[in-house]
Order: structure tokens, then sequence, then C-alpha cells
């Protein structure tokens, strides 16, 4: 009983638990390495309290024509009052997305305020222009504090860090590890999780352009919570041959070729819940074999989410397998809900699809939900892409088939999209069992197969 006691102490005296706070800006005194936008000032206060300043970060977005966005983050768990003011231009017209937050705001001049009931991330818009927004990432007050390095801790404080044995570009995280990122830390590097289990990545800090955000390979029981990635080479988080990846409260934006958001390569047992993904690249995909991973990808849990995609896909399903295999992978049991669709734009047609389900390489995909999909904007592009596919680019060979999907209460407002896609490949591979239930599109209700392309080798498509 003693020894339990003093252990209890001892955590207690490493690990604040910041319960009776309201609400957190940072980083401490505005100073960071990353680079400042002046486009706007952002400010927050507790109801009735003292205005406290945000650091209005610069971030790239868009690889059409890269462009400066901004992003401010700051921790609340009770209601908060925001001011946000528009430093160059006049406003005319203002836009707070996902609008199924419902956020209503007051103009007073040139400034807006809102008020925000709980933590959540928005992207406010002034005169019609999403290439200069503005992010606003409202996180939860964090309940884990560190303050130092430690036997099972690495500690990263508020400031830039970077790898002690430069020119490397990567910080390895061993087994049985929390990494903390303090409130204000950016750490100029990819954070490397390798054969490695039992590992917690958390905290407020940034990831801040490194050749990846997180790498997690050939491990498992790995937690990310409240990071955010600014502008990577490549994936903001990349999981291969892994299982038991958790993610929670993360953010991140990508601005250059293949700089996806979160990819999951012959990974199991993935939950991620309350994500903000801005990417010119696949906001999320899953697939099968790639490179030095093999095996199905499978038990994929995503809620809570908003998919911004400058270029390609917002979800991207069943590319990349093993067709060496003698039958084929799977990729199954797939479930997304409670998701914010704000952009997708794609040029190239193959390539669209707000929901994408393209299988090749001897892949078969299955049991799938997509679920509560509100859809904002298609600039270019497709609702489903729904294909059984063979694209010599990346495929040796055309996927199995796919059977079981289901879009259950989807919603768009717009004008200009393509017509969606089912496709199966032959008569041996071909696309079944798929449902669509509850599909709205510009307040009317789809109510039969007109609204899509399909080929001879399908079966089985109901609408609802």
């Amino acid at each position: 009983m003693k020894n339990r006691f003093i252990v209890t102490i001892c955590l207690l005296l490493t690990v604040t638990f910041t319960i009776n706070a309201q609400l957190y800006t940072y980083p401490e005194g505005l100073r960071t390495g990353i680079p400042h936008n002046d486009d706007f000032t952002v400010r927050v206060r507790t109801k009735g309290g003292e205005w406290k300043e945000t650091f209005e970060y610069k971030v790239q977005v868009d690889m059409d024509r890269v462009q400066d966005a901004s992003m401010v983050q700051f921790d609340m768990n009770e209601p908060v009052e925001v001011m946000v003011k528009k430093n160059n231009g006049i406003i005319q017209t203002v836009d707070i997305r996902p609008k199924s937050k419902g956020v209503e705001y007051k103009q007073v001049e040139n400034c807006i305020l809102f008020t925000l009931d709980k933590p959540q991330y928005l992207s406010v818009e002034f005169n019609g222009d999403r290439l200069h927004n503005l992010h606003l990432f409202a996180d939860p007050v964090e309940k884990e504090v560190y303050t130092e390095s430690k036997e099972g801790v690495m500690y990263f404080g508020p400031g830039t860090h970077r790898p002690k044995d430069l020119p490397n570009n990567q910080i390895s995280i061993p087994s049985n590890t929390t990494v903390y990122l303090a409130p204000g830390a950016v750490v100029e590097a990819k954070l490397l999780v390798d054969h490695a289990e039992n590992v917690r990545i958390i905290g407020r800090g940034i990831i801040y352009k490194g050749i990846r955000g997180i790498e997690v390979t050939d491990s498992k029981n790995v937690y990310i919570d409240g990071i955010t990635v600014i502008n990577p080479d490549h994936y903001s988080i990349f999981g291969g041959g892994s299982k038991d990846i958790t993610v929670r409260n993360f953010k991140a934006f990508s601005c250059r070729g293949w700089s996806d958001g979160i990819d999951m390569m012959s990974c199991q047992n993935i939950d991620i819940d309350n994500i903000f993904m801005r990417n010119s690249d696949d906001c999320m995909a899953f697939y099968n074999h790639r490179w030095n991973w093999w095996g199905g990808t499978n038990n994929v849990n995503v809620r809570r989410a908003v998919l911004w995609a400058d270029i390609a896909h917002p979800i991207n399903i069943g590319g990349h397998g093993d067709p060496e295999a003698e039958i084929g992978e799977n990729i199954e049991n797939l479930s997304f809900k409670d998701i914010d669709i704000l952009e997708h734009d794609e040029d190239d047609y193959p390539y669209q699809g707000c929901m994408a389900v393209v299988c090749g390489d001897k892949n078969l995909a299955r049991n799938i939900l997509f679920e509560d999909i509100r859809i904002e904007s298609i600039q270019e592009g497709m609702m489903f892409n729904i294909r059984v596919n063979y694209n010599p680019k990346y495929d040796k060979a055309p996927g199995r088939g796919i059977d079981g999907l289901t879009f259950r209460n989807i919603r768009f407002n717009g004008i200009g999209e393509n017509r969606p896609v089912i496709y199966g490949f032959d008569k041996d591979r071909i696309a079944r069992n798929i449902t669509f239930e509850d599909i709205w599109i510009n307040g009317k209700k789809l109510k039969g197969l007109d609204y899509f392309l399909m080929n001879e080798f399908v079966e089985n498509v109901v609408v609802k």
C-alpha cells in the first residue's frame, strides 16, 4: 500500500490534470519558429473575460498554385467568444464551415464575433476566398501534461526541435514511450515508430515540414492525440503493416505531390476520431500490400472528420494490393460516419470521387459503410466512384471485386459534378450488393439509378 501511495504521488508531480482550466492560448509569448500570417487578427476569451491573443500561423494549401492561408489554435472546456479581424480588404460576405456546425456570427465593421459552445474545427472564409482563409482549431483542454523528459517520456518543450544527429530527418521512438509535444513545440522531423509497441504521441505541438509527419511501421498499440502536422513532403500519418492505431484530435495540411493525409497499408484495427485534413492528395487512403508490407487492411473506424481535398479524393479505398498472390488480399469492415467534406477537386477523371472504392491488384473490398456524410463543394469530381479496376499506372492486375457497400444519409448541395460511377471489370470480377439509402442532392431525395453510370458487370444495386 505504501509503495502504491508513493507511485501515485510521483505521477501527480509529473502529470498535471488541468480540469479547472477554461481557455488556453499558445505558444506562450506568441513566439514560434513558424512564420506568421498577418491576414487576420484573432482573439478569444471566456464569456465576459479578458481577450487573449492567438498566434496566426502561416500554412500553405492547394498544390495547383500554392497559397498562404492562416491557422490559429487554442484549447477550451467552456463556451468562448471569438473575434476575427480581417486586416486586408473589406468584409463583404462570410462563410463559417462546416455549415453543419451552424455557427452564427455578428459583424462589427471589419471584424466578426461568434461563440463556440464546444471544441471544434472550422474554416472562416471572407468574400468567398477559400485559398487565403482562416483555419480555427479549438481543441479540448489537455488532461495530461509533462514538463520534462524522464524514463518512458520523450519531451519536446516550446521552441524548435531538430534531430540531434543532423542531417538525419527523423526521430525514432522506442517501445513503451510517451512522446509529448508541448503547446508551442515545433518539431522539424518525422516521428518514426518502427517495430515498436505501446507508443503514445500526444500534446498540442506541431510537426513542421518533415519528410513525413508520423510514420508507424510494423508496430502495434500506437496512440496519437492532439498533434498538428503542417506541410510535410509526403504523408501526415503513414501506417504500414501495423495494428491497433488510434488517432484523436489530429489536424494536418499539405500542398505537395503525394502529400496524402492519413494513409494505411496492410493495417488492422484503426480508430480515428475528430480530425481535420486539408491535403493536396488523398485526405485518407486505405490500401493493402504496398512496398514492404503484405496482407489485408480491415477493421477501420473513422468518425467526426472534416476533409478538404484540394487535390484528389477525400476518401480513397482499395488501391494497391498483391497481384502475385494466388487469391489476393481483402480490404474489409470499414466504417466512415459523421463526416463533412468541404471540397473535392480532381482534374483527372479516374481519380475523382468524394467516396472512392476503386479496387485493383487482386483486391476484394467488402463490408464498407458510409453514413452521415455532408458534401459542401465539388469543384471538379463526383460523389461516388465505385470500380473494380485495372489502372496500369499503379496496378499489375485487376481487382477481384466489390461486395457489400452501404451509403446512408449522404447530402450534397451543388452543381456541375460528374455522374457517379459503378463499374465491375468483367463477369468474374463484379461490383455487387450496393445500397444507397437517404441520398439527398440539392434538397431532393435520390429515388432511382438514373443518376449513376453503370456497366453490365454490376449486381444488386438498391436505392432506398
